[in-house]
């Protein structure tokens, strides 16, 4: 089995918000290693094309969005999801660093009290 790290692209069956159905879609591994090594799951963010001109609270636009594997230019949402490791389609590709620092003040302003 693959090794994924904070900050990994991959494409995963992603469910919708309202838990009705998913869709086959990229996202951005949060979870940390320590996290891994503990559970057969990922939490992720997911990552949609859908770019509109204003960003909402927690969301970030990815600046390297070929590093990252994507197609397009991307965002990352602010849509937190834990799924089994063993559903993981594929790696595309990974965060720069300057993207993975945005995550992680993303999940500071999403997560803090």
């Amino acid at each position: 089995m693959t090794d994924y790290k904070f900050g990994d692209v991959i494409l995963v069956p992603f469910p919708f918000t309202d838990q009705s159905s998913g869709k086959k879609r990229p996202a951005v591994v949060v979870s940390s290693a320590a996290f891994h090594a503990a559970h057969i799951n990922l939490m992720l963010m997911g990552v949609s094309s859908q770019v509109s001109g204003l960003l909402r609270t927690g969301e970030v636009m990815i600046t390297n969005w070929q590093q990252a594997g994507l197609l397009a230019p991307s965002v990352v949402k602010a849509v937190l999801t834990t799924v089994e490791k063993k559903l993981v389609i594929r790696k595309l590709g990974e965060l720069c660093e300057v993207d993975r620092q945005a995550v992680e003040q993303a999940l500071r302003v999403i997560l803090a009290p």
